[in-house]
């Protein structure tokens, strides 16, 4: 007997584990010759790793999909054709595209961390508003994991804007200041 093949590509997925997150049931399991997949709500840190499957950390911002974790109960087995629902998910409408900036070229951070504007807490800042950059001056520093990354400049100019306090959190890709080049 042919075991029936499982194709779903990722909005299929998201849509199947946003259904699986609304329902009373507590554990999916689909399996196929190229995949399994289980899914199981109200499963702890700690009865993940007495199963011997450790948690793997992503850099970067991440966004549950399943959120909310129901009791444990009886294993409850569905067929796919139940989960997913058989009309199209109303289609989300994309951001609007970034506008361009004219104050200038955005130096951004390479990485999640802590913005530092100066290599000390005693000491003055790299940079301020108005002050001339050469190409690789270093202009801020981000703390990330007990390493200092000093974050040099990509252009020549002057620092038009300055977008982030010190001491405060960044995530990869957020711009951390403007300068407009020569």
């Amino acid at each position: 007997m042919n075991e029936p093949t499982v194709q779903l590509d990722i909005n299929q997925l998201c849509e199947l584990l946003t259904t699986f997150d609304q329902t009373s049931i507590s554990e999916l399991t689909l399996k196929s010759a190229d995949f399994e997949l289980m899914v199981r709500k109200g499963v702890s840190v700690t009865d993940r790793a007495m199963t011997g499957i450790e948690p793997t950390i992503y850099p970067g911002p991440l966004t549950p999909i399943v959120t909310t974790p129901a009791p444990v109960t009886h294993p409850t087995t569905i067929s796919l054709s139940e989960a997913v629902p058989s009309k199209p998910a109303p289609a989300t409408p994309s951001p609007p595209p970034p506008q361009a900036d004219t104050k200038g070229v955005a130096i951004v951070s390479p990485m999640v961390g802590t913005f530092y504007r100066s290599p000390a807490p005693d000491e003055p800042p790299f940079v301020n508003v108005g002050d001339r950059v050469s190409i690789g001056q270093t202009v801020c520093i981000i703390e990330a994991m007990k390493l200092m990354n000093e974050i040099e400049a990509e252009v020549s100019g002057r620092v038009v804007e300055i977008l982030v306090q010190n001491s405060e959190p960044v995530e990869y890709g957020q711009p951390l200041m403007r300068i407009s080049p020569d």
